[in-house]
């Protein structure tokens, strides 16, 4: 069997984001046949790994995938220190697996949240280079003209760079102060479609994400 890179192995294992191995294998927590791991190292299925002391089996595993409806106030982390709820509170108890969320929704957000434990489709679905869209239900307060919409399609230059939504379609409206538009993003910045709208001076009262791909 060909070599695989230590944190693809263990992301498909289902224990996290490749990313998140990296930082488990820095911090000490694995080990390939009795030796502590590196960055770097590679493993077939002759190799023993060990997760915090426990072998795991490197047989093929059936990897599970959830579609969820993500109320608002839940967060897309399993710690908080506030002691506020988590979607992972509510998902279906694995043995010898773990969910993956793919991508996060912040705390005011509603909407379609996808889970596997499968850490290399993870890997796939949220990395930039996939350029998958994700369209969200927007209701805006206030009045939009066509300049600032124009604006956000255009690209706006963001605290972390430039940012624009491929696609705007207005939506139906649902009393005279708010607006419906549904937006489509190619990426998932940490509130993007928030941070868009408010650089054109709108405020963003609901939101929530209805499609993913």
């Amino acid at each position: 069997m060909t070599d695989e890179k230590l944190q693809k192995v263990l992301a498909a294992h289902g224990f996290g984001s490749r990313r998140g191995m990296e930082e488990w294998i820095k911090a000490g927590r694995i080990k390939v046949n009795g030796r502590v791991a590196s960055i770097g190292d590679r493993v077939s299925e002759e190799d023993k790994i060990a997760v915090d002391g426990k072998y795991i089996s490197q047989k093929a595993i059936r990897h599970k995938y959830l579609i969820y409806n993500k109320p608002t106030g839940e967060i897309c982390s399993r710690d908080d220190p506030e002691g506020r709820p988590s979607v992972f509170n509510k998902l279906p108890r694995l043995k010898g697996q773990r969910w993956i969320s793919v991508g996060r929704l912040d705390f005011n957000t509603s909407g379609l949240l996808i889970f596997t434990t499968d850490g290399a489709l993870a890997n796939k679905l949220m990395h930039p280079s996939a350029q998958i869209e994700r369209e969200y239900a927007v209701r805006v307060l206030g009045n939009v003209d066509d300049e600032q919409l124009q604006n956000m399609r255009d690209g706006v230059l963001l605290e972390d760079g430039k940012a624009s939504f491929s696609d705007i379609k207005k939506g139906k409206s649902d009393d005279s102060a708010n607006r419906w538009y549904y937006v489509v993003l190619m990426e998932g910045r940490n509130r993007e479609v928030r941070r868009l709208w408010e650089s054109q001076g709108l405020t963003v009262s609901r939101l929530k994400r209805v499609r993913f791909g």
